[in-house]
């Protein structure tokens, strides 16, 4: 079992030192090289990569890596094994773990993020600017009548598999991104990236996160979760003030957390 997950990064950025990651540099086109393979070889988008953020990372894997499962983590999260040690890379899933857990299964995803005040689609409306994410509602209404009502749960879901963390086995993969990639080149049709500031305009990378359970649901997969694990600690005085701004006071989010 050949298994392969791509850690999209945009610098340099200590690594898990584990066969079973490859470092990528996503948005290389243009750019400097540190060390880290390019998302812009072989077949890919990396030109997109201020829009599509990690993306460009996943439609690489998808077009250049011959695996039997392909997936991507984030150089700040990873997906989490059974060490507990206390630098963070030491708890990062090994390949022997990721072998056991695909043994006889269709793959793994991060747990799913709770939000306990609000639905999916009310936080997103919210901190981001909504309408991308409407208009990939009517893409999938138009082009995939199948998954409608599952994007209309947006409305009611309060948790979702976040961050276009997974691993797949490879004919799940290609399925899947042949129905996201063509949904989000729709949408570069249909929205205006020039209205918003760069910050804003990443928002494809955003939309997905929420269309990959949007696609599972009509899905039959044996599907394992594992915790993610950050890089980096989290403020989150400043992220739930944030998000209180937001909420209370129509205050967009202006970065990440």
């Amino acid at each position: 079992m050949k298994v392969t997950v791509v850690v999209a990064a945009h610098k340099p950025y200590a690594m898990p030192d584990d066969p079973l990651y490859l470092p990528l540099h996503v948005g290389a086109e243009g750019k400097e090289s540190f060390g880290f393979t390019g998302d812009n070889t072989g077949e890919n988008i990396s030109a997109k990569n201020p829009t599509f953020c990690e993306l460009t990372g996943l439609y690489w894997a998808w077009k250049n890596l011959d695996a039997d499962y392909v997936g991507l983590a984030h150089y700040r999260r990873h997906f989490g094994g059974k060490g507990r040690g206390k630098d963070p890379l030491s708890r990062v899933l090994t390949e022997a773990e990721a072998a056991r857990l695909l043994t006889g299964r269709d793959g793994i995803l991060p747990q799913k993020r709770k939000y306990y005040i609000e639905t999916l689609h009310s936080h997103y409306a919210h901190t981001m600017h909504v309408e991308p994410l409407d208009v990939a509602g009517e893409i999938i209404r138009e082009k995939y009548p199948a998954y409608a009502v599952a994007f209309g749960q947006l409305k009611e879901r309060t948790s979702a598999h976040m961050f276009n963390m997974l691993i797949l086995r490879r004919d799940h993969l290609d399925a899947y991104c042949t129905w996201l990639f063509d949904i989000l080149f729709e949408l570069e049709k249909r929205v205006d990236v020039t209205a918003y500031d760069a910050f804003h305009a990443r928002f494809f990378g955003r939309v997905s996160e929420l269309l990959l359970d949007v696609w599972l649901s009509q899905q039959s997969l044996d599907l394992v979760e594992v915790p993610v694990v950050g890089m980096e600690k989290t403020n989150w005085l400043k992220k739930g003030g944030s998000f209180l701004l937001a909420k209370f006071f129509g205050k967009k989010y202006g970065k990440s957390f």
